[in-house]
């Protein structure tokens, strides 16, 4: 590249770059989008010009022919004022009075794009002169007597020329101060809207750092004149804590002064008239939302809600008819803010802006910001009402945006059309995109000096924000304090208008969103709000505060937290979006719990405040928060003002304890500190109340409080020891709330009485116990209850006075002593005087009753006052019942008869008589050694239960033997525990209850009906059945409780020898074995078994306990095996020959994968296995012969070591050895067991070595020989299928891998040594193959026989195969040694292979010419070899030699499935050429016949899947996709199998569905059908060779069965365990079954310990391995994300249910899987979007 730019600078040439320079002017207009850009350009330069006036002409043509003539200047007689709307224009006219035009200002003018160079210039880009042809094609340029005009070449060429030169003014005495453009419109029209040009005007001057005075005319009169008259600038003090610099201190302001600005217009009716209606921008604020919820987790919503400007339009003012000559005249004054700023740039910055502006940037400048304060808004708000039209004031554009209207820009010079987002226009040295309508933030080093600009603009409105705050505060804390309100109010009046006056300045500062840059209001508000050290200053109800001080307002507080800075209503109603601001950014907080409580410590509350308060307390039920803790704080904060003034008496809360609420108690008595006023709780509930900790003051915390000491003494009119008047009084309020009070209560008021002497009586105050109530004096010393009142008695007083300890009758021992003992009373008397006072006995006295012994037992016949004494609970009433059960009876006497129910009776039974014994004594009584109380009390037993004894437990009683019973002995006594209610278990030795008792022997005694599992084990470990009958009895009963037993009970039971056997058939004798020793089925069952393990037969019913016990069927093969090993010779003659014998070893070799490793190894060591040896039948032929007629050998068989038999895989080597080995018998399953016991093959014990002569080379026959063999080779290939060749087909088509040669005579030598024998055999040969290593292989022939083919084909089969058969040799020797026809007549296919055959070499030989070959789908390979492997249908018949083209084997079983459909072939990417074959290399197979699913990881299932459903949409594919070319090389093209319909797809899918079934099975074995193909050699997920073992069936869930495999630990805690996994399984597998809409007892749940078998289809059972669930997916179900797993399960239905169809995993079965897996996408996708 760097030679060629050399050569091109050597001989090339130059040639200038063309601009189009009409075009690129318009490019340059089509970027200036606002309106009027022609006078906004001119405007600027006349103010960087200095120009102090500006004058705008709209001229007429015909004006224009006037002023040029000489009488132009005269009057304009009858030329009346032009209809602004319709007078066409002729030309524009704009002259200013600045410095006129120098030369580089006229070189610079006709030159696009290079700008003004100097800094303190706003120009910047060189393009704003040319916004002039947006108008005119030929602008014209005077000033200072020189004149420049443009024009286009040949007048519409896009070459633009000027003219320059000197005009005749210049010499004239008195020079142009005017500088003066001149633009003939293009297209004559009307004035461009002269109000809206007005107003831009009044806008555009207001920044002009020059510029006092525009005028606007049309033709001569003038339509507007706007003068400008700035104020004295007054320096402000900036506040300290304003930081005037960011970060980067590029810039740094110095000072702010602040002026006052006013713009004077006159402005003629005629332009008003034609004015656009600007209507006033108001807003509509919705009210905060305050919250409804707990003060603990909100106080006030947060204001989210956006309001949007809505526009009101001001009512439409009369039509009045004005002159449109007359000027109305109006002004506006405003306040600027500037701040001086210097500037600091590094020399980089610096050359970087100077690069994109064309000017270096200044040192110094200035940032203005237009504010209008709240009075000066005002004002022009009515003089906005006071307009002469409707259209609204030329100086509307200049008032304060405060509704986010988007009124105020941006200036740079000039308003553009960039927003700030605040209420005012702000200006400075911003640095403006090339159009100049926005600043530009894109250009990385523009940016950095725009971002600072703006941080100093966000600065300037926090200062003045700070100004007019700090001038609001002094205002209102002087108002404050004038109105002696203690610095908290000023005046209601002004503190309204400060108020509104705040309300302004925060909305004007308020940061709406900029347009087009919403980063302009983003900035300036970060300035706005991080300028400052401290947080912003906001006006609250305490006056000017911070604003972090300050709370959003709520009405719930502001009845007691007087004294809290919150927002003002109106200001929060006014100005939503500033609080959301302040409240977002944390400055404005919700009123906090902290808040409330430094409120309440600060300022006591009176009663109302403090109602209020806890009022609000009440209302906050947050349970987020610590509601107790909180409202202790709050409690202990608070303090009470009863009173004012100097009697004011302060009660913290704190120390509240107590509320009234009963107003019983007199409240001119005694209460205590702690008691709330009833003045406060009043306004409360009881349960609110409590819910400050406080409990109500109840009367007996008043009878505590009046019984203290210090109350007591404080005053004796009110000590109850001391006045009568106020102890009645006391007892008095007592007995009124004595029912409602509580025994607890009660109690305790008695304690305190009974201490205390204040019960007013006779004799004056008496303690309560000594004390009487009139009733009881009986004697007249005693002192009697007397009130001062007269007050009766009764109802709750007496109920008082009597639980307090007042006496109502005389002391019962004072009775006893006067009547008892002198022996003139019987008991009945006693009773009968008893039951009159029993209403005023104390329960003291009835103990004391109770206690006391004196009664007498009837039948003791003693003298008067020498009875015994007993206490009534000793005795039992009279009855007749009592007397039968010799119980002691009360002696009653004669003189009154015994009643149960009279007064006497219930008294005697309440002091303790009894009526009947109690449970344990009648029990004890049904074992009285006295056979009429014992029947007496069984039978009161029986009928008392469960009337008398509701408790009756015989678990109680389980010691005494009180249930008569029956055993083997005859009748009994037994315990519950030893008696049970069935009867067929007095066989067994236990004991049954009688007869008599049996119906309620379970349902009231409580016996069992059956003995327990515990006690049935004990039985049979002591006691054997005595003979079978017996056992058979035994056996059926235990069978009926089988369920009864635990797994390890009948573990136990199956090691016991309870099972009576017959020592010898047909003998007596008999012998007791185990349950697991036995076999059930009797002995002929078993046939040869039987004579190794003994069989018994019980019946169905017995047998099916011993099963439960342990008992087989039949022996496991371990068993057999055991037998086999502990004696294999008299296993031989049991079992009556070798042919018996061999059938053994066959079932051991079936079942060998059931064998343990300990067995096998035992066996490995055992003569266990027959084996074979020949023996000639005669000794008289030579030892050399071996070619000895099969007829002359005879068989010795043996039992020998497995080391010590040989397998016979090589017949030859068997000829010449067999007479010195033993061999194993010549079955491939036999062979492969004892293979696996360690036998070893003839093939791998005899070395075979070669003798050869000289080589006969060029021989003929080895080249015919050669030919013969690649030649009939394929056709031996096709037919062998068993196993894999070692080489392929074409590596021996290669002269260098396969050679034959031919030698004089060939000699084979063949060598044993095996065991003790060395043997060595030689043998003439005709041909022998070999290959050393992965060498070529070559074929011997000797020159001097006839070749056999046999030996050619034995010795190249050895060679060609892993494993050989005997039949494959046969098979290749009739191929070589037949005619080609004659094979052909035979059936096979010999025309076509070798055709075939043919084509495959062509097509190899061209394989070098092609770079791609065409590939099957690779889901169909399988069926796509049958469809390719035939060029018409009448090819697909099956013969011998050819091959198959039916379907597969799967399908074709199950009638009804028709053949897979071949999906259309598609063109696969280039395929690389394969690398030459090598000996070593393995076998290489082409695309057509590779399984490419041979691998289906889980995974990738769903990405396989949708790819092959993305294969099969029509169109989907690109057409170069669909098309096919033939691979073998035919060049007539093939024709498209047929598409099979959609309908039978959709059939072949619900037939899969349908084909799944329940398992009925309770024990799954492995499948073991499904052969291993070549077309699935490696197997997926769901392949039986990873099998797992045998599946027990444990349980169900809901209706899907549970299996285990048998090596998994606790299976029967396996559900229980496992319950809660499983059922998150099940959840995930019940949706898609109804999405497949199978059954669900189809679906089946299996775990295993190991292995890769994730699921599996059995029979249209599906098995699904939970193991594998559990590891991926159930955590991820248990937390909420199922859709993995409902992925990942639905595609392995999907699989299982298509192996219904095809049991192989191949092409087919891939498409079936695919079509059931879009078949039911949709419901698929419906339920994971839910």
């Amino acid at each position: 590249m760097a030679h060629d730019r050399d050569a091109l600078w050597a001989s090339g040439y130059d040639e200038t770059v063309e601009v189009n320079q009409r075009a690129l002017i318009d490019k340059v207009l089509a970027r200036y989008s606002g309106e009027f850009t022609v006078f906004r350009e001119l405007l600027q330069n006349s103010d960087d010009a200095q120009s102090s006036a500006v004058e705008i002409y709209f001229e007429t043509e015909e004006y224009l022919r006037r002023k040029n003539n000489k009488d132009a200047m005269q009057p304009e007689d009858g030329v009346g004022f032009p209809d602004l709307k319709a007078t066409p224009v002729f030309q524009w006219t704009f002259r200013n009075n600045g410095i006129v035009f120098r030369d580089e200002d006229w070189n610079r003018l006709r030159k696009i794009a290079e700008g003004n160079p100097d800094e303190e210039k706003i120009g910047a880009f060189g393009v704003g002169f040319y916004s002039l042809f947006s108008v005119t094609e030929e602008p014209f340029v005077i000033s200072g007597g020189h004149g420049m005009q443009f024009y286009w070449k040949d007048k519409t060429g896009d070459q633009l020329l000027v003219r320059r030169g000197d005009l005749p003014s210049k010499n004239a005495l008195q020079p142009n101060p005017w500088t003066t453009f001149e633009m003939t419109l293009r297209e004559q029209g009307p004035v461009p809207q002269p109000f809206d040009l007005t107003r831009f005007l009044a806008s555009s001057i207001t920044f002009m750092v020059h510029i006092r005075s525009v005028s606007v005319f049309i033709d001569s009169h003038r339509l507007a004149h706007l003068t400008k008259s700035p104020g004295v600038p007054r320096e402000l003090e900036l506040p300290k804590v304003l930081k005037k610099s960011s970060g980067s201190g590029l810039m740094s302001v110095k000072s702010v002064q602040s002026a006052a600005t006013r713009i004077q217009a006159h402005v003629m009716h005629a332009v008003y008239a034609l004015g656009t209606e600007k209507p006033l921008i108001l807003t509509v604020e919705e009210p905060p939302k305050v919250s409804q919820g707990g003060f603990f987790s909100s106080l006030l919503s947060t204001f989210t809600s956006h309001h949007q400007p809505v526009l009101a339009k001001p009512l439409p003012q009369p039509q009045v008819n004005r002159d449109p000559t007359g000027v109305y005249t109006s002004s506006v004054t405003l306040t600027m803010f500037n701040a001086d700023v210097d500037v600091k740039l590094d020399k980089k910055l610096q050359s970087e802006l100077h690069r994109s502006t064309k000017k270096n940037p200044p040192n110094h400048l200035n940032y203005s910001l237009i504010y209008t304060g709240k009075d000066e808004y005002n004002v022009s708000l009515d003089e906005e009402k006071s307009q002469p039209v409707s259209s609204g004031s030329v100086f509307q554009g200049l008032r304060a945006d405060l509704n986010g209207a988007g009124q105020a820009h941006v200036f740079i010079g000039h308003a553009t059309g960039q927003t700030t987002g605040i209420g005012g226009h702000m200006t400075s040295r911003f640095i403006p995109t090339v159009e100049r309508e926005s600043i530009d933030l894109v250009d990385r080093n523009v940016a950095i000096w725009n971002r600072e600009l703006l941080y100093v603009g966000g600065y300037l409105c926090r200062a003045a924000y700070e100004m007019e705050l700090e001038n609001i505060r002094m205002l209102w804390n002087e108002a404050s304090n004038s109105t002696n309100t203690n610095g908290f109010h000023p005046d209601p009046q002004l503190r309204d208008w400060l108020r509104d006056r705040f309300l302004h300045v925060l909305k004007f500062f308020t940061f709406h969103v900029s347009t087009p840059s919403s980063d302009v209001a983003r900035f300036l508000e970060a300035a706005f709000f991080g300028c400052s050290t401290l947080p912003l200053k906001v006006l609250s109800t305490t006056g000017v505060r911070d604003a972090s001080d300050v709370r959003a307002p709520d009405p719930m507080f502001s009845s007691f937290l007087k004294y809290l800075p919150v927002l003002p209503d109106p200001i929060l109603l006014s100005a939503s979006l500033a609080i959301r601001t302040l409240q977002s950014k944390g400055l404005i907080t919700n009123i906090t719990f902290s808040d409330v409580l430094a409120q309440l410590r600060q300022h006591p509350l009176n009663e109302d405040e403090l109602v209020a308060c806890l009022k609000w307390l009440v209302g906050q039920q947050d349970p987020t928060h610590d509601a107790t803790r909180a409202r202790t704080e709050l409690l202990n904060a608070t303090i009470l003002s009863l009173g004012s003034g100097k009697d004011a008496k302060p009660i913290p809360l704190s120390m509240v304890q107590y509320f009234i609420h009963q107003r019983m108690i007199p409240l001119d008595g005694p209460l205590p500190d702690s008691l709330m006023p009833l003045s406060v709780t009043k306004h409360f509930t009881q349960e609110q109340l409590r819910s400050f900790g406080w409990r109500e003051f109840l009367i007996l915390d008043w009878i505590q409080h009046i019984f203290r000491p210090d109350v007591m003494n404080a005053d004796p009119a009110q000590d109850v020891t001391r006045s009568s008047e106020w102890a009645e009084r006391v007892l008095t309020v007592l007995a009124r709330t004595w029912p409602s009070l509580s025994k607890e209560s009660h109690e305790k008021i008695k304690t305190m009485f009974i201490q205390k002497s204040c019960i007013p009586t006779s004799s004056g105050l008496y303690k309560p116990q000594l004390a009487y109530f009139p009733s009881a004096n009986i004697f007249n010393d005693l002192p009697v209850v007397t009130f001062t009142s007269g007050g009766a008695l009764k109802g709750n007083m007496e109920k008082l006075l009597s639980f307090i300890g007042v006496r109502k009758h005389v002391d019962l021992q004072v009775v006893f002593d006067r009547m008892v003992k002198t022996g003139d009373w019987t008991i009945s008397d006693l009773i009968t005087h008893l039951v009159t006072i029993q209403s005023m006995l104390t329960p003291d006295e009835i103990t004391k009753l109770q206690m006391t012994s004196a009664f007498s037992k009837e039948g003791e016949n003693a003298l008067p006052g020498k009875k015994s004494r007993y206490r009534a609970s000793d005795l039992y009433e009279p009855s007749i019942t009592n007397r039968q059960l010799g119980l002691p009876i009360i002696d009653w006497g004669e003189k009154t008869k015994w009643r149960s129910s009279s007064e006497e009776a219930k008294l005697l039974h309440r002091l303790g008589l009894r009526k009947s014994p109690p449970l344990d004594l009648t029990v004890k009584l049904c074992v009285s050694s006295e056979p009429d109380i014992r029947s007496a009390a069984f039978k009161y037993l029986i009928d008392s239960i469960p009337s008398r004894y509701p408790d009756y437990r015989c678990e109680k009683f389980g010691h005494v033997a009180f249930i008569p019973a029956v055993d083997n002995f005859g009748p009994c006594m037994g315990t519950p525990d030893e008696v049970f209610a069935s009867h067929q278990w007095k066989v067994l030795g236990f004991s049954v209850v009688e007869d008599a008792f049996r119906d309620i022997a379970v349902s009231k005694l409580g016996l069992k009906e059956h003995p327990p599992a515990t006690r049935i084990v004990a039985l049979l470990e002591k006691t054997s059945p005595q003979d079978q009958n017996v056992a058979r009895r035994w056996f059926e009963i235990l069978a009926g409780r089988v369920a009864d037993f635990s797994s390890s009970q009948l573990s136990i039971i199956s090691g016991l020898p309870i099972v009576p056997t017959q020592v010898e058939p047909g003998s007596q004798a008999l012998r007791w074995l185990s349950p697991s020793q036995c076999y059930l089925g009797g002995a002929s069952k078993g046939q040869f078994h039987s004579k190794l393990f003994v069989f018994v037969d019980f019946g169905p019913s017995a047998n099916s306990f011993l099963s439960a016990c342990g008992s087989k069927q039949e022996p496991s093969v371990e068993e057999v095996a055991s037998i086999l090993v502990a004696d294999p010779r008299k296993f031989y003659d049991l079992a009556g020959g070798y042919e018996n014998y061999l059938v053994e070893l066959r079932n051991l070799a079936v079942n060998a994968r059931l064998l343990s490793t300990g067995a096998l190894a035992r066996m490995k060591v055992s003569p266990i296995l027959l084996s074979f040896r020949r023996q000639r039948k005669s000794r008289k032929e030579s030892n050399k012969a071996l070619d000895i007629d099969e007829d002359d050998w005879e068989l010795l068989h043996d039992l020998r070591k497995p080391l010590d038999v040989v397998i016979a895989d090589d017949t030859n080597a068997y000829q010449m050895f067999g007479e010195s080995i033993y061999t194993a018998p010549q079955e491939d399953l036999v062979e492969n067991f004892y293979a696996i016991l360690g036998s070893k093959r003839l093939s791998a014990v005899v070395k075979e070595d070669y003798r050869v002569t000289s080589e006969m080379k060029h021989n003929k026959s080895a080249a015919d020989t050669r030919a013969l063999l690649l030649e009939r080779l394929p056709l031996f290939l096709h037919e062998h299928t068993h196993t894999r060749t070692k080489v392929s087909l074409s590596w021996l088509s290669n002269q260098d891998n396969f050679k034959v040669r031919v030698f004089g005579k060939l000699t084979v030598v063949k060598s044993l040594s095996f065991g003790d024998n060395t043997l060595k055999r030689e043998q003439d040969a005709s041909a022998v193959a070999k290959r050393s290593g992965h060498g070529p292989i070559e074929l011997w022939l000797s020159g001097s026989t006839q070749v056999d083919m046999y030996e050619v084909a034995t010795s190249l089969c050895r060679l060609l195969f892993e494993t050989v058969k005997v039949n494959d040799a046969l098979l290749f020797m009739t191929i070589l040694s037949t005619d080609l026809k004659a094979l052909k007549r035979r059936g096979y296919n010999v025309d076509k292979i070798l055709r075939q055959q043919n084509d495959r070499k062509l097509v190899e030989a061209a394989r070098g010419s092609f770079t791609s070959i065409p590939v099957p789908d690779p889901r169909m390979s399988q069926s796509l070899k049958s469809e390719t492997r035939s060029l018409s249908p009448s090819h697909r018949t099956k013969v011998p030699g050819g091959w198959d083209t039916s379907p597969p084997k799967a399908v074709a079983s199950k009638p009804g499935f028709p053949p897979a459909p071949a999906p259309p072939l598609i063109t696969a990417p280039p395929v690389p050429p394969p690398k030459p074959s090598t000996p070593d290399a393995p076998p290489q197979h082409t695309v057509g016949n590779e399984d490419v699913g041979r691998h289906p990881v889980i995974p990738n299932i769903v990405n396989n899947t949708l790819q092959n459903i993305r294969r099969k949409i029509p169109g989907f594919n690109s057409s170069s996709e669909d098309a096919l070319t033939l691979s073998q090389g035919s060049q007539n093209p093939r024709t498209p199998p047929t598409v099979t319909p959609q309908s039978n797809i959709r059939s072949n899918v619900a037939m899969a569905i349908k084909g799944c079934r329940p398992e009925e099975g309770k024990l799954v074995h492995n499948r073991r059908e499904m052969q291993t193909i070549k077309e699935s050699l490696d197997e997926g997920y769901c392949d039986i060779s990873g099998h797992v073992a045998e599946l027990d069936h444990i349980g169900v869930m809901g209706t899907m069965k549970i299996f285990i495999a048998r090596d998994v630990p606790e299976p029967r805690t396996f559900v229980t365990r496992k319950h809660d996994s499983l059922a998150r399984f099940i959840h995930i597998v019940t949706p898609l079954a109804n999405i497949y809409s199978l059954p669900m007892t189809a679906l089946h749940i299996f775990y295993d310990l190991e292995g890769g078998l994730i699921a599996f289809n059995r029979n249209g059972s599906l098995f699904l391995n939970y193991r594998f669930f559990e590891a991926w997916h159930d955590q991820d179900v248990k937390n909420g994300n199922i859709n993995q797993a409902y992925i990942s399960w639905y595609f392995t239905l999907a699989h299982e249910i298509a192996h219904n169809l095809v049991q192989p995993h191949n092409s087919e079965h891939e498409f079936y899987f695919s079509a059931l897996c879009e078949a039911h996408i949709e419901k698929f996708t419906q339920l994971l979007s839910q």
